[in-house]
C-alpha cells in the first residue's frame, strides 16, 4: 500500500521499469505495483530479478513480472517490447531507470570504458524509448519517467556518466515536444544522493559515503521512496500537463555543496587583487 496515494490510482496501467531488481528501480516498481499497475521489472541478471519479482509479489500480494533484457542489445530491447506487449497489453508507463557507471578522473577513463557508459545510458534509454513509443505510445499515448543525476554544474569524476544523462535530459526536451499531440508525457527525474545500492559505485576509501550527510543542506541522504513518489505521480493523471522537464531532489545538494577537491596553488595571491584606478 502506498503512504501517498490510492490503492487504485494506477490501475490497469502496465509499466516497465528497467534496472527494477534493486535499489531506487525496485522501489518504483513496489510503489507502482501498489497503485494497481501491472509491472515488469526488467535488467540483465535474470536468476536475481526473479528473486526480486517473487519478494515483491509475496510482499505485495499481486504478480510483479521479470524479464531478461541489456538495454545495449537493440534486438532484444524490441523483442522484450513485443513479449510484454503480447502477455499484459500496450505498455502505459515506462521507466527508463537502468543504466551504469563508475567513479574515475577524466583522464584515466579508457575507450572502452567511455563506450560502454554511453551505450547503456544514453544510447539504450534511447532504443527502449523508441521501441515503446513506436510499438504502442504513439498510437495509445503513455508516460516515460527517465531517471538521470545531477548535470547542471558538471559532475567531476563521471564525465562518461554526466555526458550521457545529459543527453537523456536534452532528448527529454526534444521528445516532449515532437511527441505532446500524441499523448506522450516524458521527464526526468534526477536525483541527489540517495540511500541506495548506487551508493556502492563510490570506492570505500575515499570516505565519500561518511561525508554525504554533511554535503546536503536539508542533512540527509533522499530516501528510495521520494524517488518512487514522484515517479508515480508523473506516471498519474496528476502529471498530464507536465512535460520535458528535469525535476531535481537532491534536498538542495546541487546548489550548495562541493563535490571535487581542488587544492590551492602554493602562490594562491592576495584575497583581493589590486585593481587599476579609473582616475
Amino acid at each position: 500500500m502506498s503512504s501517498l496515494f490510492r490503492d487504485d490510482l494506477l490501475a490497469g496501467k502496465v509499466a516497465l521499469v528497467t534496472g527494477g531488481g534493486s535499489g531506487i528501480g525496485a522501489q518504483v516498481a513496489r510503489e507502482l505495483a501498489s497503485l494497481g499497475a501491472k509491472v515488469v521489472i526488467a535488467a540483465r541478471k535474470l536468476e536475481r530479478l526473479e528473486r526480486a519479482a517473487a519478494a515483491l509479489s509475496e510482499e505485495l500480494g499481486t504478480t510483479v513480472y521479470a524479464k531478461s533484457l541489456d538495454i545495449r542489445d537493440r534486438d532484444r530491447v524490441q523483442a522484450c517490447v513485443s513479449e510484454i506487449i503480447a502477455e499484459l497489453g500496450p505498455i502505459d508507463i515506462l521507466v527508463n531507470n537502468g543504466g551504469g557507471q563508475f567513479l574515475a578522473p577524466a583522464e584515466t577513463i579508457s575507450p572502452n570504458g567511455w563506450d560502454a557508459v554511453i551505450a547503456t545510458n544514453l544510447t539504450g534509454t534511447w532504443s527502449l524509448t523508441q521501441a515503446v513509443a513506436k510499438a504502442c505510445m504513439l498510437k495509445h499515448g503513455g508516460r516515460v519517467i527517465n531517471i538521470t543525476m545531477l548535470t547542471g554544474r558538471g559532475f567531476p569524476g563521471m564525465a562518461h556518466s554526466v555526458a550521457a544523462r545529459s543527453g537523456v535530459e536534452a532528448m527529454t526536451r526534444t521528445l516532449a515536444v515532437e511527441w505532446a499531440q500524441r499523448g506522450v508525457r516524458i521527464n526526468c527525474i534526477a536525483p541527489g544522493l540517495v540511500a541506495s545500492s548506487g551508493l556502492r559505485t563510490y570506492p570505500a576509501a575515499l570516505g565519500i559515503l561518511e561525508r554525504m550527510p554533511a554535503m546536503v543542506p536539508v542533512k540527509r541522504l533522499a530516501r528510495r521512496e521520494e524517488i518512487a513518489w514522484l515517479v508515480a505521480y508523473l506516471a498519474s493523471p496528476a502529471g498530464d500537463y507536465v512535460t520535458g522537464q528535469t525535476w531535481t531532489v537532491d534536498g538542495g545538494h546541487d546548489l550548495w555543496a562541493e563535490k571535487w577537491p581542488i587544492p590551492d596553488p602554493k602562490d594562491l595571491g592576495p584575497a583581493v587583487p589590486e585593481v587599476d584606478s579609473w582616475e
